[in-house]
């Protein structure tokens, strides 16, 4: 098109503009009628079908190859999809698993709220086979480590109280009293046990790990933590699917806190906590947001308008024109989903910069004929065909975004870019209806602000050197592009204070935890077994683990070290017969001995590593055997 057909075009435009505005100013009430009626069914329908589909897989094409995938394997693997890992750390590794053991069963009797429930870590299976996935040198140690404690294990079984705990060290003290090489093998031993009645003394709920005591060393990180996987039953008409199925972990949590340890630390991550939490973003503060903006709205069209009659017709043409987009959106797709919702925002801000426009050339007008129905016309006359343009403009730019197989941005673009032209036509029709019916008064002065006078004189006057100097910053932006760096990790748009979003980042640390990882199907397990080697040689892959990593190697080995230390310790934790329950006269006793022999020990030893925790335990002993017998 050469240039006097497109400035033809514009003069068509201009001259279609202003036969609407002068039509829609000469028969007023009849335009506001039937924008009365659109809006009013308008309204009705959507009040009958708004609807927010909090879905966030479905904002992605599902015809994408990579989709097509990903639903065949959920179907194939449907536990694996909506789930909230539930991370549960304790003091110790005894009091973590009680904890998660205990919360899962308490989640497993609620169907109704969860679909599944299990523990990747733990369970019966790993209760009982655990020991075989160790390394054979590590079922030796530990097999070793069962057997050299007899003694101890014996007499606990005998007598699973503190009687029988007492009497335990006091075999194990009177065993080693005179063996300097064997008694200071018992520092960290009764360092532990001095921690946890130094605790009982003071109160508090001790945390003793046998685990530490039999091994002989600190528990790592990874052993003071344990996973429960939750499949929950999700509500997707609510703004937070799983907030229900969250919200009930949560108090469950609580409650085991208080019955098991209040050290116990529960914390939610995984794609539904994520996306609720995501989610919830929206509503937090939305009403007071709406406030602010509605208020930074009038205050902007005070200053350019000066006219309360002039703003209460732009926000009822606004008004009437977002309620006819919302009903062309819902029509079009039944639904807004979490990226489309925010063609709210988009239709009044460039919706309200219209209505600005038309105002002020109306002004203008006004000031020059006196006029109301000449200022409107020509009003319309020189601003229609740019309002036309920049209307058309936006609107282009958000269908730009229809090719895109980002549904949740391809309907946006579709709704924004239809309510670009709804906003065109409620500018050039309602909105002179309105200022008819309105009749605000007429302008006493010229409209604009003398005072910036001297700023557009400026600007005239060195507009060659303004036009450089920004020819030139945009020449240097352009030349910076290549540098420019895209940061593609979503994470980072979230708070790391959240507290789904901390966990994620606490369990990318240690690679076992770390959610980043790709499914890989593979015709058979050999084939399996075959690619996992190849693709453990990528830089960008850590591990990897196929359905062979859950057959224990080397089985027999480990079988006949666990069935020799079985035959040692079926008869020693089975014992004949076991011990009653002692009276509070017998423990103290039985303490008073034990503290005896500690004090024999750190005296013997002064100058080895077992004298202090010996000293420190006798200590919290005695106190213990003159406190209230409800301590022990």
């Amino acid at each position: 098109m050469s240039l006097e057909e497109a400035s033809g075009e514009l003069m068509n435009i201009t001259r279609m503009t202003t036969h609407i505005v002068a039509v829609c100013a000469r028969r007023p009430w009849l335009v506001i009628v039937i924008a009365g009626a659109l809006a009013a069914s308008a309204f009705t329908y959507n009040a009958g079908h708004i609807a927010i589909d909090t879905d966030s897989a479905k904002l992605i094409g599902e015809d994408l190859a990579w989709r097509k995938r990903e639903r065949i394997f959920d179907a194939a693997f449907p536990q694996r999809a909506d789930l909230i890992a539930v991370v549960v750390d304790g003091a110790t590794p005894e009091l973590a698993e009680e904890a998660t053991k205990t919360l899962a069963l308490r989640l497993s009797s609620q169907p109704g709220m969860y679909r599944a429930v299990w523990r990747p870590d733990g369970g019966p299976f790993f209760e009982r086979a655990g020991l075989l996935f160790e390394s054979t040198a590590e079922v030796a140690r530990t097999t070793q480590q069962l057997i050299a404690a007899q003694p101890l294990l014996g007499t606990l079984a005998a007598d699973p109280t503190l009687r029988g705990l007492m009497d335990s060290l006091s075999l194990m003290l009177e065993g080693v009293e005179h063996d300097p090489a064997i008694v200071e093998q018992l520092a960290q031993p009764l360092a532990g046990f001095a921690e946890a009645f130094e605790a009982v003394v003071a109160g508090q709920v001790p945390a003793f790990s046998w685990h530490s005591l039999f091994t002989g060393s600190v528990p790592a990180p990874r052993e003071l933590r344990r996973f429960i996987l939750v499949q929950p039953v999700l509500d997707y008409s609510a703004l937070r699917p799983g907030e229900s199925a969250s919200g009930a972990i949560r108090q469950a949590a609580h409650e085991l806190a208080q019955d098991v340890d209040p050290r116990i630390r529960i914390r939610l991550t995984g794609p539904v906590p994520l996306a609720d939490e995501e989610f919830g973003t929206l509503a937090e503060g939305a009403a007071l947001n709406a406030s602010v903006m509605m208020v930074a709205i009038v205050v902007l069209l005070w200053i350019a308008l000066r006219s309360l009659r002039l703003v209460a017709a732009i926000l009822l043409s606004l008004a009437v024109g977002l309620i006819v987009t919302a009903a062309i959106g819902l029509l079009a797709f039944g639904a807004f989903n979490l990226i489309s919702v925010a063609f709210a925002v988009l239709f009044v801000g460039l919706g309200v910069d219209f209505c600005i426009q038309f105002c002020v050339c109306y002004r203008a007008k006004r000031y020059a004929t006196g006029e109301l129905y000449l200022a409107l016309r020509d009003a319309g006359g020189e601003v229609g065909g740019a309002l036309a343009l920049a209307a058309a403009s936006t609107a282009a730019g958000f269908y730009a975004f229809l090719p895109t197989d980002y549904r949740g941005v391809s309907e946006l673009g579709a709704i924004a870019g239809t309510g670009m032209i709804v906003a065109f036509v409620a500018t050039i029709t309602l909105l002179p209806a309105l200022i008819a019916v309105f009749r605000a008064p007429g302008e006493p002065a010229a409209v604009g602000y003398a005072a910036l006078a001297p700023l557009d004189r400026f600007l005239v006057r060195h507009r060659r050197r303004i036009l450089i100097f920004s020819g030139a910053i945009a020449t240097v932006s352009i030349a910076l592009l290549p540098g420019l760096q895209f940061d593609f990790n979503p994470l980072h748009l979230r708070s790391v204070k959240v507290e789904s979003v901390a966990t994620l980042l606490d369990l990318m640390q240690d690679p076992n935890t770390a959610p980043n990882t790709i499914d890989v199907l593979t015709p058979s397990l050999a084939d399996a077994a075959a690619l996992a080697p190849r693709l453990e040689q990528l830089p960008e892959v850590d591990h990897t683990i196929t359905l062979a990593s859950f057959v224990p190697e080397q089985q027999q080995e480990k079988l006949a070290l666990i069935e020799d230390a079985a035959l040692l310790l079926d008869p020693v934790l089975r014992p004949a017969a076991s011990k009653p329950p002692p009276n509070d006269d017998e423990t103290v006793r039985a303490m008073a001995h034990t503290v005896e022999l500690l004090e024999r020990v750190a005296a013997a030893h002064p100058g080895l590593g077992v004298a202090a925790p010996a000293a420190r335990l006798g200590r919290a002993l005695r106190a213990l055997t003159q406190g209230e017998p409800r301590q022990r």
